[in-house]
């Protein structure tokens, strides 16, 4: 009978700088949040505790119920127009050679780019006197003002990050496609399947694990955009582009109201969870049916 191994209970010593530096990156700043919202700060050396008036207050702003559904529509908007471009964007590129590797490079440009200097292309861009797209929209007779028409700016903001972030969708899916075994292609060439076919039996519900990872990632990104608006538009014209994470700075920083906006940053972040939560397993639930549907057929 051989004794048994004692648990070597060093190699928890590997994972405690990760350990330390979660607690100075994530921890620390929002157990920091987490006093502010229950305090009235009136000043450096006079605080009041409030309890959970900040939250009622907040949850009671209609700027912030505006700003809310404004968001949601937004990150919706950028799932529906992003997830099938990049699809269609990863079939159409192609699998092999040299060309494949210099699509992929040209396709990855964008997301090199930082967030201020993406606002500030389109913002150049889409100029009337000097922007290509302001120009030609004039010269087609179209009236197009992104500073001055709320839903010229909410669709700049859109395109913006349609151009910016679909690369990343079709990455994904480029890296998906090429990890599905050549044997489902070649059953499905003996059975004479279209590419229709190909596409709704094969394709996407091998991509199923990539795209759920794309549709979090750009859910949660989007949710959170801030400096490409703010450069572009200022959030505006009015609040057309005021986002929740425009509507936090300005609380913060422009009102100085730290109170009310760690109170909102929390609920930010607790609507971010929640929602995120939802879609992944809304997501998880319909892979289920598909595979159930399957295994009957």
């Amino acid at each position: 009978m051989s004794a048994v191994k004692p648990v070597n209970q060093k190699a928890w010593f590997l994972i405690l700088p990760v350990i330390v530096c979660v607690a100075f990156s994530a921890i620390l700043p929002l157990m920091t949040v987490v006093n502010y919202s229950v305090q009235d700060i009136i000043s450096p050396t006079r605080r009041v505790f409030v309890g959970t008036d900040w939250f009622k207050a907040v949850m009671r702003d209609d700027d912030l119920q505006d700003a809310l559904v404004r968001q949601i529509t937004y990150s919706l908007a950028v799932l529906v127009v992003e997830v099938p471009l990049g699809i269609a964007l990863a079939l159409s590129m192609p699998a092999k050679g040299w060309r494949a590797s210099m699509v992929l490079v040209i396709v990855a440009i964008s997301l090199l780019i930082p967030w201020n200097v993406v606002g500030t292309i389109w913002q150049i861009f889409g100029r009337a006197d000097i922007g290509l797209l302001g120009a030609s929209l004039a010269g087609l007779g179209i009236d197009y003002n992104y500073t001055g028409s709320s839903r010229d700016a909410w669709l700049t903001v859109l395109v913006m990050d349609v151009w910016h972030w679909t690369p990343l969708v079709a990455l994904l899916c480029y890296a998906g496609l090429r990890a599905i075994p050549d044997a489902y292609y070649q059953a499905a060439r003996i059975d004479g399947a279209s590419k229709l076919a190909v596409l709704r039996y094969i394709q996407l519900p091998k991509l199923r694990g990539v795209l759920m990872i794309a549709v979090l990632l750009r859910f949660m990104d989007s949710f959170m955009i801030y400096t490409e608006p703010f450069v572009l538009t200022g959030g505006g014209p009015g609040n057309a582009t005021t986002f929740l994470s425009q509507y936090l700075t300005q609380k913060a920083v422009g009102q100085f109201d730290l109170g009310p906006a760690a109170a909102f940053s929390l609920i930010y972040f607790l609507i971010i969870l929640l929602l995120c939560f939802i879609l992944y397993n809304w997501m998880l639930r319909v892979g289920t049916q598909d595979k159930t549907e399957g295994g009957h057929e």
